[in-house]
């Protein structure tokens, strides 16, 4: 049967892997046993997909990346260059806790920038920011900024990625798309046309 994704051949793809068509998996990434692709994601070089990851459609995986069990991305997940993702609270190397790995969920069309870390257990909610190096150490709600060491939120953003302000209404207009959004009790959601 053919693949219907793209896979660099200094690529390892273990048995048991479901990877959707029109994925691209670049030069030494490593794609472990039993974890989950949707269609359109690309993942960039030296990148490392363990066991029973479930990534969604549309998912950017940028260079040098570990994605450990327990961490799911839903669609259209960007996650920059070198950014760090956990699965244990308290790790020691001579204590063994593989029965104890906490999920971490990124949800539809967040953004986690460069170098920023996750520790796990935490959500990231939809269409959220997590600034360069940012340490996220609770929950993101649904299109925060976040930024700095412990991640603080300073900020919304819209969709295609832009910095919101608010008029005295709580509306603010995204520049790029001229979608609407509304603060209302610290909640931002989109208005419908």
């Amino acid at each position: 049967m053919d693949q219907d994704y793209f896979a660099h051949e200094t690529a390892i793809i273990d048995a048991g892997c479901s990877i959707g068509k029109g994925t691209k998996i670049w030069h030494f990434t490593h794609v472990m046993k039993d974890c989950i692709m949707g269609e359109n994601c690309n993942l960039g070089q030296n990148v490392v997909i363990s066991p029973e990851v479930i990534l969604g459609k549309n998912v950017k995986v940028q260079n040098n990346i570990s994605i450990y069990t327990g961490v799911i991305c839903e669609d259209d997940v960007f996650l920059g260059p070198s950014m760090v993702f956990t699965n244990i609270i308290n790790p020691r190397s001579q204590i063994i806790r593989k029965d104890q790995y906490t999920r971490t969920l990124v949800r539809k069309g967040a953004t986690i920038g460069a170098n920023a870390t996750i520790v796990c257990g935490n959500e990231i909610g939809a269409y959220a920011f997590i600034g360069a190096g940012a340490v996220v150490i609770k929950d993101v709600m649904p299109y925060a900024l976040v930024v700095g060491n412990p991640g603080r939120q300073v900020g919304w953003m819209s969709e295609y990625g832009h910095r919101l302000h608010f008029d005295e209404n709580g509306i603010a207009i995204c520049p790029e798309s001229h979608e609407k959004y509304q603060l209302k009790e610290n909640k931002v959601t989109k208005l419908e046309k």
